[in-house]
């Protein structure tokens, strides 16, 4: 099957010839052949990482058909679903996001409508972001290159939109694209005149550096980079109640304001992409040792971003007015200005406790938080107005939840990190054939689970790797190989009663990193290709084993 498509901007193929030498090639071919090479060619992606959750891989639970465990619901009876959850993630993109291919859409491969809902397109104010959150760290490395060479070609698509609906410079894309690389604003404004799309979508550029540290890489991805910062240096203005320099007008992703319009000045989850992308555009500069001088003009942008607030619940402010008691949707499923906490580190518990605890309340307030009650979990006038959560307000969408699991593992909250990923994998939020529900099926949540697990078992930091931060009760025991981190480093984890007792750690480059664990710091320097061994002494301190 094929079609005349080429790229965006070229629709001159023949797909007859296509499909004619396809059939040819494949004709030639025994289907024992053909089968080996695919098993070949699958297992070189899928064997590169192994899971195991809890002890149910030898359980009754273990043993039934897929459909039962989903639908007896029961994540801690049965952790080891948890585990086949996120393989099944990675099948799915393996299958549906290869080099030569699209990245993956809302529904992936499996969209069976001619009219599909939304499109099947690129939802770029989250969807697709979280389409690829784990595929570094669960050695997808690969399923990532469709997704940067969209990001590639709307860094020229973009330039038409930042130049005509912006009169500036560089590129942007808004809250939506597809196969033909739309930029614009469509559909409503609520969801629609959103800029900052294109910028996130950066971050991911960014990360396949931080992961690799390929300077050939870096050199290639530069003019993007630079080119989404140039388009912000030419639209942010200043805010003239507080001097700030904020997008305007822009929107706090498909959510209201009081004032009953969506559309803002200097919604705070701007402020944190552009942050992101700022600072990732002035290391790659030092990294590449290029452009001093535009280097200047982003530290001094960077210098006049909006402080991160805390309203009057105590909650993260979502815009820079204390808006988000009286926002008509208060238990909203899109929790943008949380991008702060995951999936980017601006705030976390050990460099921003107060911030920290404000994006807890963010969530309790949102309803995400089983209730213990109005006056200890939301407290105040805001729970007498609007009482606890409701069931169907806590299970929000699939990957909302998927999103939840990360932003709570991320705050060190593991119980309540594991509780939305149980709510996630009952047949309310899974079909019998574990596809995600939004619903209907939408893909996200999918890979967003993925990445849930892995921010339990490894996180990345400025300066080093902290090894099972955030391990759930309902994990206590389990194992992981393949698991990838910054610096190019793999380590294969096992535990026991919820400690660790062996760890291995490979690099493909000589590197020094810093192990983080239990309250330790383990400095380690790692030769190219070496194994090096670490168990866990008596008194829980890391201890380096041999080398191989």
């Amino acid at each position: 099957m094929a079609t005349n498509f080429v790229s965006y901007n070229d629709v001159s193929g023949d797909p007859q010839r296509v499909v004619r030498d396809r059939l040819k090639a494949a004709s030639q071919k025994r289907f024992e052949p053909l089968l080996a090479a695919h098993v070949v060619d699958y297992a070189k992606l899928f064997g590169r990482f192994e899971l195991i959750l809890g002890s149910s891989a030898g359980s009754l639970r273990a043993a039934l058909p897929t459909d039962q465990r989903i639908a007896l619901n029961d994540l801690r009876a049965d952790p080891g679903l948890a585990a086949l959850l996120a393989q099944y993630g990675r099948y799915l993109l393996i299958c549906c996001s290869r080099p030569g291919t699209q990245p993956a859409n809302l529904q992936g491969l499996w969209n069976r409508e001619d009219s599909p809902i939304w499109g099947s397109k690129y939802t770029i104010n989250i969807n697709a972001q979280m389409n690829y959150w784990a595929a570094e760290a669960v050695g997808l490395e690969d399923c990532v290159e469709p997704l940067i060479g969209m990001v590639r070609d709307l860094s020229q698509t973009g330039e038409a939109a930042a130049r005509d609906h912006w009169n500036a410079r560089g590129w942007c894309a808004h809250h939506n694209t597809d196969l033909w690389r739309a930029v614009g604003p469509i559909d409503r404004a609520r969801s629609g005149y959103w800029p900052t799309g294109g910028a996130w979508l950066c971050a991911h550029l960014f990360d396949r550096w931080r992961y690799n540290r390929d300077a050939g890489y870096l050199a290639s991805i530069w003019p993007v980079l630079k080119g989404a910062a140039q388009f912000f240096l030419d639209t942010l203005v200043v805010d003239p109640r507080h001097g700030y320099l904020v997008t305007c007008p822009s929107l706090s992703p498909e959510n209201k304001t009081p004032l009953g319009t969506a559309l803002c000045a200097g919604p705070y989850m701007d402020t944190e992409i552009i942050r992101d992308l700022f600072l990732n555009v002035a290391a790659a500069t030092e990294a590449l040792g290029i452009e001093n001088e535009f280097r200047d003009q982003i530290n001094a942008r960077l210098a006049k971003l909006p402080p991160f607030k805390i309203g009057k619940a105590g909650q993260l402010q979502e815009w820079l007015d204390d808006w988000d008691l009286e926002a008509p949707d208060i238990h909203h499923r899109h929790i943008s200005h949380l991008y702060a906490v995951y999936p980017s580190s601006q705030i976390s518990p050990e460099k921003t406790p107060k911030l920290a605890a404000a994006a807890v309340r963010t969530l309790v307030l949102r309803g995400d938080a089983r209730p213990r009650g109005a006056a200890e979990e939301v407290g105040g006038d805001f729970g007498l107005r609007y009482g606890a959560a409701t069931a169907s307000e806590r299970d929000t969408t699939g990957w909302g939840l998927a999103w939840r699991a990360c932003l709570w593992a991320r705050l060190g909250d593991a119980e309540r990190s594991f509780e939305s990923l149980a709510r996630l994998t009952g047949p309310a939020r899974l079909q019998p054939n574990m596809f995600a529900l939004h619903p209907p099926f939408q893909i996200d949540a999918n890979f967003g689970a993925v990445a849930a697990v892995v921010e339990m078992l490894v996180r990345n930091t400025t300066n080093g790797v902290e090894l099972l931060p955030c391990l759930p009760k309902g994990f206590a025991s389990g194992s992981v190989k393949g698991l990838r981190t910054f610096e190019d480093i793999v380590f294969d984890l096992t535990w026991s009663e919820s400690r660790l007792t062996e760890v291995t750690v490979s690099a493909r480059r000589e590197t020094q990193t810093a192990l983080r664990y239990a309250g330790q710091v383990l400095a380690l320097s790692l030769p190219a290709g070496r194994r090096v061994t670490l168990g866990v002494g008596p008194s829980g301190r890391l201890v380096v084993k041999g080398t191989a």
